[in-house]
C-alpha cells in the first residue's frame, strides 16, 4: 500500500528554483533515508509532506486519515508546562476520557435514580472499552519507556520554556514518538542525543510500526535503520533500494556508467560535427556548389538537434579544501590529569580521574550527555579547576579548539572581516581561502549572525586550519555539516600532524580515526586501547564484573580459550595475517582511485576492488566461524 504520493512537485524560495517536476511514492512500513549535500532542498521536502508548507507546482496525495509526526520548529507552551506535561500530551484524548471516566464514578457513587445510574453505566462502559482499546492503562508505561531511552528523566520536572534549545528538541522528538504517527519524519534526530540515546532511537525504529524518513548526516544511524535511499541532487530524486553504505557504493558504480556513456555520446556527437562539416566543405568545393551533400549536411544537422543530450554527470563535487599548516612539534606529553575529582553540588562527575595524552595520540572521550566530557574540556582549556587532582598542559603546545558553540563577538560583523580577525593576511588571499570552504563570491560580505549551524562550522575549520597549532581539541566536530564535509574533515584528521583530542557522539567519526578511547561511566573514567566499537564491548565485559555469578561466566570463557588446539590458533593467525595485507591492498585501490583520471583505467581498479573486497568478506566468514 502506498502512504504517500508526491507528482510533479516545483518550489522555489526568492527566485531560487529548489527543485522542479520532482515525483516519488512512499509505502506503507518503508524506512527511507533522504539524502543529499546542505541547502538541496531535503527539509523544504518535508514542509511539503508536513503541509507546513504548500508546493509551488504539484500535489501530494496523502493515505486517507493518515497521521503526520513532524518536528518542524518548537513550538509554544505556556510558562509552567513542565518537560512531562509536554510528553503527556501526546495522549491529550486519552486524558479527557480519562478524566471523563473519573467524574462519572464519582456521579455513580452518589445517583440514587436507577433510570439516571443505567444512563450512567452505559457511558461509562463505552468509555472504557475505548480507553482500554486505545492503549489508556499503558500511557505511563509508554512515557515512561520514552523517558529512559532519550535520558530526559532530570527535563521531567523543569519548566519546559526554561530548557536549553537542544533540551527542548528532546522533549518534542519524544513527544512525536508517543504520538505514534503513521509516517514519522525526523529532520536530525540524533543532533542533540547521546550514542547511548541514538543507539536506544535506533532499536525504537526497527520495531517501529508506522513509516519511518529520516534526514540524517550520521552514518551509522542510516546504515542501521534504512532499507532504502532517496538521494536529493541537482533538483533530482534517486531511488536506491539498499543501505546507506550500500548506497554509497552503487552510487559510485552509476557515475561511472553514466560518464562511459556520456563520454560515448560525445565521441559520435564529435564525428558528426566533423562529418556536417566535411559535407558543407565538399559541396562549396564543386562547381557548381553540390546541393545535394548540402541537403545531407543540413539533416545531419538537424539530427544531432534532435538527439537528446546527456548531461555530464559529475564525479567529483566541490568539497571543503582543507589542509592544516605545518607547525612546530610539542612535547611528548601534551596532556594529563592525575588523579582529578570534579563535582557540582552534590553531583559527582568523576572521581581520581586519569588521561594521558602523547604527541600524535587520536584520543577521544565518550559517555552519556551530563557524565562530565565538556567539563574535562573547559579543565583543559583553564576554563574550570579540579576539585582535586592535577591538570596539566605539556611543553609547546600550541592549542586550537572547535566548538560545537561557535559564536562570534560581533555576529553583525562580515564573514571575511571574522577570517582575518584570527587569520592575519590580505582581502584576496582571505577570499581564496574561503572559497576552498566554499564560501564563494558575494557570501563572503554576508553577516556571521545569518550563517546557518554548518556554515559557522566551516569558518571555524577555515580559521583553525591556517593557524599554528598542534594540538587540536574537538567538541563535536561533525555537527551542522554534512556527510561530505565529514568526509573531508576527516581526511584532513588524517593528515594532521599533531595532537587531536575529541568529544563526539558520531560512531562512524570515532571509529575512522580515533585509536584510544576514554569512557565515562557511573563516576569513573575508563581508558581503552582501541577504537569507539572496541571500547564499548571491553565495556560491556569490565561492568558484569561486580556481579559475581557473571564473573564466574567469564572465568569458564577465558579457561575455554586457554585450551584450543593449536592448529585452530594457527588458522585464526593466518586468517588475520591475510586480512591485513588485503585491507592495505584495498587501500592503496582506493588511493590511486582519488587521482586516476583515465575512464578504462578507473574501471579497472573497480573490479578490481569490488573481486578483493568479496575475497576479504569471504576471510571475515571463516574467522568468525573459527571463533
Amino acid at each position: 500500500m502506498i502512504l504517500c504520493s508526491a507528482q510533479q512537485l516545483s518550489k522555489m524560495f526568492g527566485g531560487h528554483l529548489i527543485f522542479e517536476n520532482l515525483s516519488f511514492e512512499i509505502p506503507e512500513g518503508s524506512r527511507i533515508g533522504l539524502v543529499g549535500r546542505n541547502g538541496t532542498g531535503k527539509t523544504t521536502i518535508f514542509k511539503l509532506l508536513s503541509g507546513v508548507e504548500t508546493p509551488d507546482q504539484g500535489q501530494i496525495h496523502m493515505k486517507k486519515g493518515a497521521k503526520i509526526g513532524y518536528l518542524a520548529q518548537i513550538p509554544q507552551y505556556p510558562e509552567g508546562t513542565k518537560g512531562i506535561d509536554v510528553l503527556r500530551s501526546a495522549f491529550k484524548d486519552l486524558l479527557r476520557t480519562e478524566e471523563r471516566l473519573k467524574e462519572l464514578e464519582a456521579q455513580m457513587g452518589k445517583e440514587e435514580n436507577p433510570d439516571l445510574l443505567n444512563g450512567l453505566l452505559e457511558e461509562y462502559g463505552k468509555l472504557q472499552d475505548h480507553f482500554t482499546l486505545s492503549g489508556g492503562y499503558e500511557i505511563d508505561s509508554n512515557i515512561s519507556k520514552i523517558v529512559n531511552g532519550l535520558e530526559v528523566n532530570n527535563l521531567l520536572e523543569m519548566d519546559f520554556n526554561q530548557c536549553s534549545g537542544g533540551e527542548q528538541t528532546k522533549l518534542c522528538l519524544g513527544l512525536i514518538l508517543l504520538q505514534n504517527p503513521d509516517l514519522l519524519l525526523l529532520d536530525e534526530p540524533t543532533n542533540h542525543l547521546d550514542i547511548g540515546a541514538v543507539e536506544w532511537l535506533e532499536e525504537f525504529l526497527k520495531d517501529y510500526d508506522g513509516t519511518v524518513v529520516c534526514i540524517s548526516h550520521d552514518r551509522y544511524f542510516l546504515d542501521h535503520i534504512i532499507t532504502k535511499v532517496f538521494d536529493l541532487e541537482d533538483g533530482e530524486l534517486t531511488i536506491y533500494h539498499t543501505n546507506y553504505s550500500g548506497f554509497v557504493k552503487e552510487k559510485e558504480e552509476r557515475l561511472m556508467i553514466e560518464f562511459q556513456v556520456y563520454q560515448e555520446q560525445q565521441k559520435k556527437i564529435k564525428k558528426m560535427k566533423e562529418a556536417i562539416k566535411r559535407l558543407r566543405e565538399w559541396a562549396n568545393q564543386a562547381n557548381p556548389p553540390n546541393e545535394a551533400l548540402h541537403k545531407r549536411a543540413r539533416n545531419m544537422e538537424r539530427a544531432l538537434e534532435r538527439m537528446e543530450k546527456i548531461k555530464r554527470p559529475i564525479l567529483d563535487r566541490k568539497k571543503m579544501g582543507l589542509e592544516f599548516e605545518e607547525t612546530d612539534r610539542s612535547g611528548k606529553v601534551v596532556f594529563s590529569m592525575k588523579d582529578v575529582s570534579k563535582a557540582f553540588g552534590e553531583k559527582s562527575l568523576f572521581n581520581e580521574a586519569n588521561i594521558l595524552v602523547h604527541f600524535k595520540d587520536r584520543t577521544a572521550i565518550v559517555g552519556q550527555n551530563g557524565t562530565g566530557k565538556s567539563t574535562i574540556v573547559k579543565m583543559l582549556l583553564e576554563q574550570q579547576s579540579p576539585d582535586s587532582g592535577e591538570v596539566k598542559i605539556g611543553s609547546n603546545v600550541k592549542l586550537g579548539y572547535l566548538s560545537q558553540h561557535f559564536t562570534v563577538a560581533d555576529p553583525n560583523a562580515r564573514l571575511i572581516d571574522a577570517f582575518r580577525e584570527e587569520v592575519p593576511v590580505a582581502e584576496g588571499d582571505a577570499r581564496h581561502i574561503l572559497a576552498r570552504f566554499l564560501f564563494y563570491g558575494p557570501n563572503v560580505f554576508r553577516k556571521v549572525g545569518q550563517l546557518s549551524g554548518g556554515e559557522k562550522m566551516r569558518l571555524r575549520l577555515a580559521q583553525l586550519m591556517h593557524q599554528d597549532i598542534n594540538f587540536l581539541v574537538l567538541d563535536e566536530p561533525t555537527n551542522h555539516l554534512d556527510i561530505d564535509s565529514r568526509e573531508v574533515l576527516e581526511d584532513a584528521l588524517e593528515d594532521f600532524k599533531g595532537t587531536i583530542l575529541a568529544v563526539s557522539h558520531d560512531r562512524y567519526f570515532l571509529n575512522k580515526l580515533f585509536k584510544k578511547t576514554y569512557w565515562i561511566h557511573s563516576n569513573k573514567l575508563f581508558s581503552f586501547e582501541g577504537p569507539y566499537s572496541w571500547a564499548k564491548e571491553k565495556l560491556h565485559e569490565l561492568l558484569p564484573q561486580e556481579e559475581p555469578v557473571v564473573e564466574l561466566k567469564k572465568t569458564e570463557k577465558t579457561v575455554e580459550k586457554k585450551v584450543e588446539p593449536k592448529n585452530k590458533l594457527f588458522s585464526m593467525g593466518h586468517l588475520e595475517r591475510e586480512l591485513e595485507g588485503l585491507e592495505e591492498e584495498i587501500l592503496l585501490i582506493e588511493e590511486k582511485l582519488l587521482v586516476q583520471e583515465d575512464i578504462n583505467t578507473l574501471q579497472e581498479l573497480y573490479t578490481e576492488k569490488e573481486r578483493m573486497e568479496k575475497e576479504r568478506d569471504k576471510k571475515y566468514e571463516q574467522l568468525e566461524e573459527l571463533l
